[in-house]
């Protein structure tokens, strides 16, 4: 989540009529994220979020995310549910942008990731992919490997800002990753950004899922190892075994990996940190002066790289 467009008063005041959700009481942006415009908007009767979709966002995939969201929150996954208006529709225009209200889910994100939020997080995950099963849309990764070596060429030329060899580093990890990529793993729906400020506790339980605005269909393993990458590394960069094996064994108890989706784990979370690396440079490099919006360290994603470039097999990971 981030701001990008700034909202007026009138302007609102406008977009809140269209809807029956009572009288705007407050609007205030939210910084984490890095892809649309998000306020927390509270009216006299209940709190609500409201995402302008930026130029980043293909409009074509927007029934895809709201569908999937009504999808998953009619069968009782706790995500946000899209918001209709007065005349039905959920996605109408704002401020130039394509905009959506979705349900305000409680609970707070933790910013120091204990090993019980691991534990919670793996069900919740594997819960989600199940419940994604009979979804009928289907829309391609497109920051899985087809899309890679097109982000690689973007960055490319400013590669040494970030780090000097970096280039040469990107340009040796997409050729092995082109050459050796899984072909044949079980593929669903998968949510591809979940990561701590994505996931709600209220106390110490899980309590939602939130931002599946980069949610795709690619193998439901890949959704594994982005997590891997998100929930298992302390802040000193160390990979904690212990937390992988809490999430992963708490995925297995919901739905079983196969011996193929076991061994491709290295490979995949590989794969999780380049993608990671890759977008996390191209926005150090190309966000808006003045945009109200996080920078991530591209850094932190080429150190995990180097991790798993150094995993011998699963069992690193807490698999047995």
């Amino acid at each position: 989540m981030a701001v990008y467009t700034e909202v007026s008063d009138d302007e609102l005041d406008a977009f809140v009529a269209e809807y029956d959700i009572g009288q705007v009481v407050s609007c205030k942006g939210i910084a984490e994220g890095v892809e649309n415009t998000n306020y927390l908007l509270q009216t006299d009767r209940d709190s609500y979020i409201l995402t302008l979709y930026e130029r980043r966002v293909n409009p074509d995939d927007l029934p895809f995310f709201i569908g999937l969201m009504e999808h998953l929150a009619a069968r009782g996954l706790a995500c946000p549910t899209p918001i209709k208006g007065r005349d039905g529709r959920i996605l109408r225009s704002l401020c130039g942008r394509p905009a959506a209200l979705v349900s305000f889910l409680k609970g707070v994100w933790h910013r120091r990731i204990a090993l019980n939020h691991c534990a919670e997080l793996g069900p919740a995950m594997a819960e989600m992919h199940l419940k994604g099963a009979d979804f009928p849309l289907t829309r391609p990764n497109n920051l899985s490997l087809d899309g890679w070596r097109g982000l690689f060429e973007a960055i490319r030329p400013r590669a040494p800002e970030i780090k000097a060899d970096l280039a040469e580093v990107v340009e040796a990890e997409l050729a092995y990753l082109e050459a050796h990529w899984p072909q044949s793993l079980p593929v669903g729906l998968i949510h591809a950004d979940l990561f701590p400020d994505n996931v709600f506790f209220l106390g110490e339980r899980l309590s939602g899922l939130i931002d599946f605005y980069f949610a795709c269909t690619d193998f439901l393993a890949y959704d594994i190892a982005i997590c891997l990458n998100a929930w298992c590394f302390e802040a000193d960069g160390a990979f904690n075994a212990t937390k992988a094996r809490l999430m992963l064994g708490g995925y297995r108890r919901v739905r079983p990996l196969s011996a193929d989706e076991m061994d491709a784990l290295p490979l995949l979370a590989r794969g999780a940190a380049l993608r990671f690396l890759l977008t996390r440079s191209y926005d150090w490099l190309n966000t808006p002066a003045g945009a109200y919006v996080k920078r991530k360290d591209p850094m932190e994603y080429f150190r995990k790289l180097v991790f798993h470039q150094g995993v011998g097999g699963p069992g690193e990971y807490g698999l047995e």
